[in-house]
């Protein structure tokens, strides 16, 4: 059955997701215990390529324990990627930019951002963002798809792994997100597996950079195979697990812990760097309005300040000034 789309005001509310003026509490909110969410398929059924993906992912990065696939520099592509694809293609791209469009940047740079993030395997953009502009319209309530007060489990990664009616129907993507698939670049990724050829063609870059280096430096084929196995492994197996881990923490824990006590500014900003910027979200829960971005951390933006006015209006741009 089809679903009625949100109107463009619908959508740019469900964008924003704040509250106009900041909320406070003085006291701890107690915590609360949710149901599954009603488009929770019943009987229960599996997605199994979440059930298996996620799994099969761990698993490969546990290479990385293999004494002969590690190399300082696969540990620092690692590092470096949890940065590149993991702040830049998920928190500033899916989150920021697309999620909440608190920013606005040329089309040419927006989807080279975008496929950094569709390297971490966490779905296509269209899919990650209605996930996300519906937690927020339904936070912390039984709709709310990754709720952590259901349970820990299904906070973390339960939900990816039991189907919802909502996740299997085209529509209700196009519902939330009706602003990111006029694009046809959006389009194309969702309905095709480019995604997911996508981040094959990663390994196969790792791989071929670390044989292109390894094979002259180390005066054979077999040390070039062995640089480009370890690239592989860590540079993109192990970080994908970090990216994927830091993002079901803030999913998870981040959010439950945003709820169950008072948001203080000094937490908020450690949690914030902790999690590559993600933690955004826990700051939301405590201050309401619009948070600004930048080396002090979290803080609340004031209402008539002009960063305030350029968020509020998605109209800042890379590299000027508001």
């Amino acid at each position: 059955m089809a679903v009625e789309l949100l109107t463009d005001e619908e959508t740019q509310t469900l964008i924003d997701g704040h509250l106009s003026e900041p909320v406070t509490h003085s006291h701890p909110v107690k915590t609360i215990s949710l149901r599954w969410p009603e488009t929770t398929v019943e009987p229960v059924q599996i997605r199994w390529r979440y059930a298996i993906g996620i799994p099969l992912i761990h698993l490969l990065a546990c290479l990385a324990c293999i004494p002969w696939l590690f190399s300082w520099t696969g540990v620092a592509c690692a590092l470096f990627g949890l940065y590149v694809f993991g702040t830049l293609g998920i928190n500033l791209c899916y989150h920021r930019l697309l999620t909440h469009q608190g920013l606005v940047a040329p089309k040419w740079l927006e989807h080279s951002l975008a496929i950094l993030g569709v390297c971490n395997l966490q779905d296509t953009p269209a899919c990650w963002i209605a996930m996300h502009r519906l937690h927020h319209k339904h936070s912390d309530e039984q709709s709310d798809p990754h709720s952590p007060l259901v349970n820990f489990l299904w906070g973390h990664c339960g939900w990816l792994i039991i189907k919802n009616r909502d996740f299997l129907n085209l529509n209700f993507y196009q519902r939330f997100t009706r602003d990111i698939l006029r694009d046809p670049f959006y389009m194309k990724l969702e309905r095709s597996a480019v995604w997911v050829w996508v981040y094959a063609t990663s390994v196969l870059f790792f791989f071929l950079i670390g044989l292109t280096i390894g094979w002259p430096n180390g005066g054979s084929a077999m040390a070039g195979v062995r640089l480009g196995l370890s690239l592989v492994v860590w540079g993109v197996f192990v970080r994908t697990v970090l990216v994927t881990e830091l993002t079901l923490q803030v999913r998870c824990h981040i959010n439950i812990s945003g709820v169950t006590r008072p948001t203080k500014p000094a937490i908020a900003a450690a949690i914030t760097s902790w999690s590559a910027g993600l933690g955004h979200d826990y700051s939301r829960r405590g201050f309401g309005g619009k948070v600004s971005h930048g080396a002090g951390g979290v803080r609340p933006l004031k209402r008539d300040s002009g960063i305030g006015r350029c968020l509020r209006m998605a109209r800042w741009k890379l590299g000027t000034r508001c």
